[in-house]
């Protein structure tokens, strides 16, 4: 009988941070297992899923005991970083010269308090808001997202991509992975917020081509909540 897959990764495809765990598992070819936890079903807060995670956040990794786990918004790229610094995948994910590295770093430190709240609170506003109160979208509150949204989208062009064509250089990186699956989440409430922005469409084309099959299936449950709410309207 075949050895189970050290590593163990409890997702939920519709949250960004697990797409981009799990693309970059897809992606790099490292042996796992998906363990699907349902948020909306509250599989997070189980007894058995609570000890693993006390703050009942995914993704959650267990690498043959050793578990890492989102505990603070400020640490989802820890899971990231791990896989590409432990496993032998290629370089350029997390690249291992010092001054490449830290442009990663630079990057996924500024996600953290700019593009992760700003494209998720657009999504919160139009889809989740409105289905768990079954009110109308605040459209005040979304009008200021989108702007603080734009602004982030304006400094990814001008202070990462400049004339790159992924965020940290040459080569594709878990910085890439984190912020695609961010600014495809505003796609949920059937918006596309890169639409009137060619620059980071390229880019955002460019990701799509390096990982390949694995951003659809990544964003599978995506797609199927746009189309629900486009029933909706």
């Amino acid at each position: 009988m075949a050895s189970r897959p050290s590593v163990q990764v409890y997702l939920d495809l519709l949250s960004q941070p697990c797409r981009a765990v799990h693309l970059l598992l897809s992606c790099t070819g490292i042996p796992h297992t998906v363990r699907t936890v349902a948020l909306r079903k509250g599989e997070n807060r189980t007894p058995d899923f609570t000890m693993m995670n006390p703050m009942q956040k995914v993704p959650v990794m267990e690498d043959n005991g050793f578990i890492l786990t989102e505990r603070y918004t400020n640490i989802i790229d820890a899971i990231m970083k791990y896989l590409s610094t432990r496993y032998d995948v290629p370089g350029h994910w997390y690249p291992r010269q010092p001054e490449r590295r830290a442009r990663v770093d630079e990057y996924t430190a500024w996600h953290q308090s700019n593009t992760r709240p700003h494209a998720a609170k657009v999504f919160i506003l139009e889809v989740l808001l409105p289905v768990q109160t079954g009110s109308p979208v605040d459209e005040v509150r979304l009008v200021r997202a989108l702007s603080q949204l734009e602004e982030t989208l304006e400094r990814l062009e001008s202070m990462f991509l400049r004339r790159q064509p992924f965020l940290c250089g040459d080569d594709i990186s878990v910085a890439d992975l984190l912020a695609v699956c961010e600014l495809m989440q505003p796609l949920g409430g059937g918006r596309d917020v890169l639409q009137q922005r060619p620059q980071l469409q390229r880019w955002r084309t460019r990701v799509r081509s390096a990982v390949g099959d694995a951003f659809d299936r990544a964003h599978a449950v995506l797609y199927a909540v746009r189309e629900r709410h486009a029933a909706k309207l």
